[in-house]
């Protein structure tokens, strides 16, 4: 038995290997129902060590993590005979679930070297939230690229590795190369989310607003609002709402699609969606009522207690400082761990300012933050707060020529259009 990548598969039943692969296939374009054709391919085979490591894989991308330990768990009292490959997608994958991301990544670039056309560990490996894009690493853009460049002669035309290098390449400005790869990808899977998603990033890095709203709500009225991606392409809806003037549709999209009182997301997507998107709202001269702020903080207390990811105590930071809570952001300024620490420091105590109007010291502490934010994690879109940010400031203190001039040389495409007020 092989899967869809012709790599060799440890079972003898057909129906088990038609499900796993039908599972994978679902979790890589972030449709619903992973759960579902895993659980059939074990229901037909509970020894198939692979459908069990896709299962925790998909569980902890979706923030389940006793559930991804569990499966991870199955996957390695599998009875059966592994191929090497198999042994070491299972020996990878338990050390990410148990948070050994250093070591997990340098096992996964080894596996590659053998098994490049080993989809999960190349999938774990790419994208913004990757082992790459939450690295820490300076370059990791570039990185990121590099691994996505070096697998390509292995996937040829594959709609799931077109979508992932064209996000490379828009994310270090390939904005024509980026194009190509995403219309490839959305040809051989035009119900790939991730592909989807990739495309409303070229669309935003182009400033192309009208268009890029017009494109992602037609795609996304078919998607489940179950499914992984909906509460994260519904900020990218939000945002150009927002940008377009319509504050109105803009609250309605949070209120329905992001905000976790009324819908679902990844803990990740939705403590970092949620807080940019008000914060962005109030950049742009939206009143957001403190209550708003409080549901955000509230989650992000809950499913990130302690500081350890940067991405989400960047965002983990903004919502406590808004929200007034002042001992909460100590915690992650005083307990900020990972190669990404010295910037979740700078970062929180500027939300800190910003909270306190101690514009002259955020202003420091953003500049400083501005030399390589890349490594907080993120996409270039996603990291754009902090742009705006600085922006901001900048025209609190009255620089509004400053803020003008490193608009053009930080973010020259960017549409601002009623995104930020005084611009």
């Amino acid at each position: 038995m092989k899967d869809r990548y012709d790599l060799r598969l440890t079972t003898s039943s057909e129906r088990a290997r038609d499900a796993y692969v039908l599972g994978l296939d679902r979790f890589l374009a972030a449709r619903p129902g992973v759960e579902e054709a895993l659980g059939c391919a074990l229901d037909a085979d509970p020894e198939l060590a692979l459908a069990h490591v896709t299962l925790g894989r998909f569980r902890q991308v979706t923030g389940d993590r006793a559930g991804a330990v569990a499966a991870l768990t199955k996957a390695k009292a599998c009875a059966g005979d592994l191929t090497a490959r198999e042994a070491g997608q299972v020996a990878i994958f338990d050390l990410l679930i148990a948070g050994k991301s250093a070591e997990g990544y340098a096992a996964a670039r080894a596996q590659l070297r053998d098994y490049p056309r080993d989809v999960l560990t190349a999938q774990a490996c790419l994208g913004a939230l990757g082992l790459i894009g939450f690295s820490g690493r300076p370059g990791r853009e570039a990185e990121n690229l590099a691994l996505a460049e070096e697998l390509a002669p292995h996937y040829g035309k594959d709609w799931w590795h077109q979508a992932l290098l064209g996000f490379a390449q828009l994310e270090t400005g390939q904005l024509d190369r980026a194009e190509t790869s995403i219309t490839c990808a959305l040809d051989g899977n035009p119900d790939n989310a991730h592909a989807a998603h990739i495309r409303s990033h070229l669309f935003y890095e182009r400033g192309e607003t009208d268009a890029g709203y017009a494109f992602i709500t037609r795609w996304r009225d078919g998607y489940d609002r179950a499914a992984q991606m909906h509460c994260h392409i519904s900020w990218h809806i939000a945002l150009w709402a927002l940008e377009r003037g319509h504050v109105d549709e803009m609250w309605r999209v949070i209120d329905r699609d992001v905000d976790p009182r009324h819908a679902w997301g990844p803990p990740i997507n939705v403590v970092s969606d949620l807080a940019a998107v008000l914060y962005r709202a109030e950049m742009a001269g939206v009143m957001v009522p403190k209550e708003r702020w409080q549901v955000i903080a509230d989650y992000t207390a809950e499913h990130f207690p302690k500081p350890g990811l940067g991405f989400a105590d960047m965002h983990g930071a903004l919502s406590y400082a808004m929200a007034g809570r002042p001992e909460a952001l100590g915690r992650i300024i005083t307990g900020a761990k990972g190669p990404a620490a010295d910037l979740v420091r700078d970062l929180a105590e500027a939300f800190g300012a910003i909270a306190a109007q101690d514009w002259a010291r955020a202003d420091l502490l953003l500049t400083r933050s501005l030399a390589d934010h890349a490594r907080i994690g993120g996409s270039r879109a996603q990291r754009d707060l902090i742009e705006f940010a600085s922006l901001m400031v900048l025209l609190r203190l009255g620089r509004k020529q400053e803020a003008r001039r490193q608009l053009a040389m930080h973010r020259p495409r960017i549409a601002v259009r009623n995104s930020l007020a005084g611009m």
